[in-house]
């Protein structure tokens, strides 16, 4: 059921209200039910005039008025709730293999690479020494894929967290404003600035 009084302007809404009755009255001369702002009456008289009415003016978008406050304290209480991540987004053992290993072999890889090579410098018949150097150069293989993985890993994680889309938002908070300025504006500014630029026109009663 629809609202038959207005809900009171709250005072953060004010700014809006008079926003949109400045856009009103400074594209006067481009709507012909505004004939004569201006002349009759200036466009400083006429803001004072509506103002003053805010409470009869907004009666007009009583409900839209509603359903924009509604959904702006909706969206509020819903900001202010602890987020609980999703669990794909929670670092899981994937994840630290994904970073572990690529240190690890690396590391592993260049000890085995070293030993090995002053193993072959003081003893070249050794066979210690190229068993070394061919554990280094399999870690350092481990090292090189898992960094692979590592960087793809990063790729696909920035490609699932980009935007969709670059537009402005189209969500039901902004929706809710619009169709509440448009209400404000056509059956409540423009229908009271008309209904007094044509009090001014009207003839005095005749005297007796």
């Amino acid at each position: 059921m629809h609202m038959n009084v207005a809900p009171h302007l709250l005072t953060e809404d004010r700014a809006e209200y008079e926003r949109v009755l400045d856009d009103a009255l400074r594209t006067a001369q481009e709507r012909p039910e505004l004939a004569g702002a201006g002349e009759r009456l200036t466009a400083a008289q006429l803001r004072v005039m509506a103002l003053n009415a805010t409470a009869l003016i907004t009666a007009a978008a009583a409900s839209e008025y509603e359903h924009f406050v509604k959904v702006r304290e909706r969206d509020r209480a819903a900001s202010n709730r602890p987020r609980i991540p999703a669990p794909d987004e929670s670092p899981g053992a994937v994840a630290v293999l994904t970073v572990l290993v690529p240190v690890l072999a690396g590391t592993a890889a260049a000890i085995f690479l070293l030993v090995g090579a002053v193993v072959r410098l003081l003893a070249p018949d050794a066979a210690l020494g190229t068993t070394l150097l061919t554990a280094g150069l399999v870690f350092g293989a481990l090292a090189a894929a898992g960094l692979l993985c590592a960087g793809v890993g990063l790729l696909l994680t920035a490609l699932r967290n980009s935007p969709a889309e670059t537009g402005p938002p189209d969500d039901e908070l902004t929706r809710a404003r619009a169709a509440w300025r448009h209400a404000l504006l056509e059956r409540g500014i423009l229908p009271f600035l008309q209904a007094a630029l044509t009090a001014t026109t009207d003839p005095a009663p005749p005297g007796p």
